[in-house]
């Protein structure tokens, strides 16, 4: 147990970065379920829009490790892992996977209190399956609050009576047996959904002062099953709990379960949109300088297409590299490529400073093209003159996005300049790579070197490879042999582990292109993954000022040697999807795929995502494809959620890049996508209008 723990805490560690971070206050209890909560009962509450809430619960009876997102003001989302010691015969854990959702039905006034509904376990083995509907009332200017509610499932377990919501039909008279086989786990049993015998349960929280808080509950849980399994003793519907809140944002709870039982523990909120360092640590921009006649600047039109010009030099040192400028009358039109800031908004006002800094009082016009992966992606038009207004003003972010244009930017107007190509890049970091929450471990990881190198030969041509030398880790130690009956094009992943060593990870040619208005194009050729090489192909359509984008990809991929060299093996298919993409706004992503998956199966991967301003991105995902639930085995169809921390969230810094990871209840060979880089979507967003005005609050920084 406490092997398990210490691996939480330190994966708690990674994603947090205790160091460099903050810790959010936690406005409403949390309940051992890592859910609004008092001890073991839900309360009518959410948690404040847009947090992340990480809890460790550690008892004799489980070891619960949740992660909650409050997805939007009225909805929460939890995935939760648990270890149940024994409970599949002596020496035989269960480890359970499950999914929590709630929604906030009314908000709380001076005379009404919250109320909140919510599926607990709704689409894992139905372990902790339930429903309730729980109300909250605050008092004593917030101090006090009381819940009541009615759960069915297990929460409708102890003290329980007729299904109220049997006066509107008879089907809420009889639950749903839930999971009968492992091709049935993680489907959703919408006839257990508030169906079957309802229990009422409540409690109370006293906020004793700003550290010290206490809880006490009445639950309607009779944990029926842990007592015929493990042998827990259920002697009385009462639990309490004392909880003492750090100056770090971790909150601590020791608590007594049923008259028998003792646990303790940890939570700590994250909120994603408040980063330690809000403004960044990078250096200032240099300020506006008077405008200059071009004899006092010694400028030609010649000289500044040179790559030893002071325009080319200071952009240079801000990490933007000038590939093309064009001087004709009044305006001056630049293409560069951001290899430093992670908002392109950033580099936008950087480019824009120096420009005025360094070109003649006659330029009033700057056009700044941006550039990615070699090809541009849009066009951003300003004027001098707003420049110098604006850069003091209070509401200058707004008001400059506003007299701001975009255009697209499928044609380069700048002309190129001599000498940029071939470009070469390389880097050698340490890298982790997780394998978190599988069905016979929690957390499995590796820990080594890599070594990443790139050659551009000419604009759009990309040659690169990764590898990578594994130090220390646990990856090869799965022992979980496949048993789908599918093609296994994703249940040996851990052979790759296991069979390696020095590895190559990547090793692509790549060419991006523009086919016209509006279009991107990308080819790839080579090892384009950890399991898969061959070649891929997309398309993509997306305008610069729309919300709405469509792609297709092709793929011909063959499966790798386990020894991650290059060696194939015996299996081959050609792949390929139909997708489209929608910006909600707010920061809300929305992707529909539709195709063929790497075992043959047709079918649609639906995904949403909240990205916030500063990058700091969480999702969920799920896919259906004509695999039957049987054929797929445990789990029933993949899904999961993801997320990504960038860099400069962790640390302050003007740094691209990040860390990101998707966490999956079960991994299967159902509905398996080829993982190929640099998808062309998430490669031009950036510079587009919804992205930009997104971030543009870093224009002026």
């Amino acid at each position: 147990m406490a092997a398990k723990f210490i691996l939480w805490s330190g994966l708690t560690s990674i994603l947090l970065s205790a160091t460099y971070t903050e810790a959010a206050e936690l406005d409403v209890p949390v309940s051992v379920f890592g859910t609004p909560g008092l001890i073991d009962m839900p309360t009518g509450e959410v948690f404040t829009d847009g947090q992340v809430i990480l809890t460790t619960d550690i008892s004799s009876i489980a070891q619960k490790y949740t992660l909650s997102f409050q997805i939007t003001p009225r909805m929460f989302g939890s995935f939760r892992y648990s270890i149940i010691d024994d409970y599949d015969g002596v020496g035989n854990n269960r480890y359970d996977r499950s999914f929590d959702f709630g929604y906030l039905l009314l908000k709380e006034s001076e005379w009404r209190p919250s109320v909140a509904i919510g599926l607990r376990d709704f689409g894992g083995t139905g372990l902790y399956s339930s429903e309730y509907i729980a109300a909250t009332k605050h008092l004593a200017n917030n101090s006090l609050s009381i819940t009541g509610g009615i759960g069915w499932g297990r929460l409708g377990s102890y003290g329980s009576f007729s299904n109220p919501l049997s006066i509107f039909s008879d089907i809420f008279d009889t639950r749903g047996d839930g999971p009968t086989s492992i091709s049935e786990v993680g489907q959703l049993e919408i006839d257990q959904w508030f169906r079957g015998d309802a229990a009422l349960f409540g409690g109370v929280a006293w906020q004793i002062n700003d550290r010290i808080a206490f809880k006490v509950e009445y639950s309607s849980d009779a944990y029926t099953q842990e007592t015929s399994k493990i042998g827990f003793e259920h002697k009385s519907p009462i639990n309490a709990a004392l909880s003492y809140g750090f100056q770090n944002g971790v909150d601590v709870s020791v608590y007594s379960l049923y008259g028998s039982e003792f646990g303790i523990m940890g939570s700590i909120a994250l909120s994603p949109q408040n980063p330690k360092f809000p403004s960044g640590i990078e250096e200032a921009p240099s300020p506006l300088l008077p405008r200059q006649s071009q004899a006092a600047l010694s400028w030609d039109a010649g000289s500044v297409r040179q790559k030893d010009s002071a325009l080319f030099v200071a952009l240079d040192d801000q990490g933007i590299a000038l590939e093309g400028i064009k001087i004709e009358g009044s305006t001056a039109t630049v293409r560069i490529e951001n290899g430093r800031f992670p908002a392109q908004a950033q580099a936008l006002g950087r480019t824009a400073r120096i420009l005025a800094n360094n070109l003649p009082s006659n330029i009033t016009t700057f056009k700044l093209e941006s550039v990615a992966n070699g090809i541009t992606t849009s066009r951003t038009t300003l004027q001098r003159r707003d420049l110098e207004a604006l850069e003091y003003d209070l509401e200058n972010s707004w008001k400059s996005f506003a007299r701001a244009d975009f255009e697209d930017a499928a044609r380069s107007e700048a002309e190129t300049i001599e000498g940029i190509y071939p470009k070469f890049d390389w880097r050698l970091t340490p890298y982790l790579d997780p394998s978190l929450f599988d069905p016979d471990n929690p957390v499995r990881a590796d820990v080594g070197l890599q070594f990443e190198t790139s050659y551009e030969p000419a604009s759009g041509l990309i040659l690169s490879g990764t590898v990578r030398q594994p130090v220390i880790g646990n990856l090869s130690t799965s022992t979980r042999e496949s048993n789908s009956v599918l093609p296994h094009v994703r249940t040996d992943a851990a052979e790759y582990a296991k069979q390696s060593d020095f590895q190559i990870k990547t090793l692509t040619a790549e060419y991006f292109f523009r086919p016209g208005q509006n279009l991107y194009g990308r080819a790839t050729a080579g090892y384009l993954e950890t399991m898969y090489g061959g070649v891929s192909g997309e398309v993509l359509w997306k305008p610069v000022n729309g919300n709405l984008a469509f792609g297709a990809e092709l793929n011909y991929a063959v499966k790798r040697d386990f020894d991650q060299l290059f060696g194939f093996q015996d299996y081959d298919i050609v792949t390929g999807h139909a997708s489209a993409y929608y910006d909600f706004g707010g920061g809300y992503l929305g992707q529909l795929d539709v195709g063929r998956y790497l075992a043959g199966d047709y079918g649609a991967t639906v995904s949403f995502d909240r990205e916030f301003d500063n990058g700091f991105r969480v999702g969920a995902f799920f896919t259906l494809t004509d695999v039957s639930f049987d054929d797929f085995g445990e789990g029933s169809f993949d899904k999961g959620i993801r997320f990504s921390v960038p860099v400069d969230w962790l640390t302050g810094s003007a740094t691209q890049g990040g860390y990101g990871t998707t966490i999956r209840p079960v991994l299967r060979d159902g509905g398996a996508r080829l993982d190929v880089r640099n998808r062309l979507y998430d490669v031009v967003r950036d510079s587009h209008t919804t992205e930009l005005e997104d971030r543009w609050g870093r224009f002026w920084r």
